[in-house]
């Protein structure tokens, strides 16, 4: 895995990430994977639509994660969705 790429869920990051944070390391993954640091010309548009997709899929994970039993917003989790999760 890319080296710069920072875990960025509590509790390792103390506040909630950034949209910018969250964009470096979509932006980072996508270096990694493609091998470009800089995409050419004829590749920034598949480029810079895959970093878009990856950062919004990393929002979204952040925002469902649950760390030891609360959600990433402080609050734990309803039974309904703990039911939901075992069925």
């Amino acid at each position: 895995m890319c080296r710069s790429i920072k875990t960025l869920r509590p509790p390792v990051l103390p506040e909630e990430a950034t949209e910018e944070e969250i964009r470096a390391a979509a932006l980072q993954y996508v270096r990694k994977v493609s091998g470009f640091r800089a995409p050419a010309a004829h590749n920034r548009e598949v480029f810079e639509r895959a970093v878009d997709v990856i950062a919004e899929a990393t929002a979204e994970l952040l925002a469902g994660l649950e760390v030891r039993g609360r959600r990433s917003d402080g609050t734990a989790p309803t039974a309904a969705a703990v039911a939901a999760d075992t069925a």
